[in-house]
């Protein structure tokens, strides 16, 4: 395999080289912008497997198109007796990136990102997340700040300073094996933060670095259904219970109003009385719990603290 280039040609060592795996079905409207986007990157990937999951419009064919002329970029398709028939969050998309992880050509590289096919950002944006991660050796996962047009009229953040959104979120590889990688299931990016802050490894997302999410999260599943996702993804995370209440109470005021903050609390109580499924190492429920409480004495006091200070 060659040595991974800038954009001006000059070998870039194995420290620096990145792969990318985007899970994607009936990204039509927006493939082709987080193709340019990466396209223009000043330090393009070692590779980036685009993962069809049986798309019903003409998004494999805009991927195969792109791929014919950068030999970094390949498509893969799931097998349409697999099809599920809508959008999976959760187990779905991992089983999709999973799927593509498998037919990684690629071994040498030193960070791994999972990223959606509805995002665009600045042609320095992988850059600049290398420089952070080698200025910085604890720092595990990363990304850049999370806009969206919610309202439809201006971008805002969506994202805070210690978590990391879904759609572009790039981990360092010693970081992404110490935690095992992605569980498949509601709440995956949540998870994987929680336990990388539990071995002492740094979360950062950089507002300053713009990722424009064309999609906003929820969207493609409803606003309802999203919000019992996210309750249900709060209990297998193991979330406080007072936690939940008070993130319930806080999501009433925003869409759906009100009955949103019910159906998140009612879904996390729904997945108690299941009894499903939470993460299988309880010092990270532990730690999930301890951080959440200390958080929570924040907020009555006006002191915001971050997860990652809570060891």
């Amino acid at each position: 395999m060659c040595p991974q280039e800038t954009k001006e040609g000059h070998e870039q060592s194995s420290d620096k080289k990145y792969v990318i795996i985007s899970p994607v079905r009936n990204e039509v409207r927006y493939i082709e912008q987080t193709i340019q986007a990466m396209i223009k990157q000043t330090i393009t990937p070692s590779e980036w497997i685009i993962v069809d999951d049986c798309s019903t419009d003409e998004t494999p064919e805009i991927v195969a198109r792109y791929a014919q002329s950068y030999p970094w970029l390949k498509l893969v398709q799931r097998d349409q007796r697999e099809d599920k028939g809508d959008r999976q969050r959760g187990q779905g998309v991992i089983d999709t990136f999973y799927f593509g992880f498998e037919r990684l050509t690629s071994h040498d590289y030193g960070f791994i990102i999972k990223m959606d096919g509805d995002v665009s950002f600045e042609p320095n944006y992988f850059e600049f997340l290398l420089h952070k991660f080698a200025t910085s050796p604890k720092l595990g996962i990363a990304g850049g700040g999370l806009y969206e047009q919610a309202t439809g009229r201006g971008w805002s953040l969506r994202s805070a300073p210690d978590h990391v959104g879904g759609p572009v979120k790039m981990y360092r590889r010693a970081c992404f094996e110490a935690i095992g990688g992605l569980l498949p299931a509601l709440g995956w990016d949540g998870m994987d933060e929680w336990q990388a802050l539990s071995q002492g490894w740094q979360v950062r997302s950089f507002d300053t670095l713009k990722i424009l999410h064309h999609r906003v999260m929820g969207n493609a599943t409803g606003a309802f259904k999203s919000k019992i996702e996210q309750g249900y993804g709060a209990y297998s995370m193991g979330y406080h219970p007072l936690y939940t209440i008070a993130r319930g109470i806080r999501h009433m005021f925003v869409r759906p109003y009100i009955i949103g903050g019910i159906a998140l609390v009612a879904a996390y109580v729904m997945a108690w009385l299941q009894g499903r499924e939470q993460l299988p190492d309880p010092s990270v429920k532990r730690y999930i719990r301890r951080t959440q409480l200390r958080q929570l004495a924040g907020m009555m006091t006006g002191k915001r603290i971050y997860k990652d200070y809570a060891k």
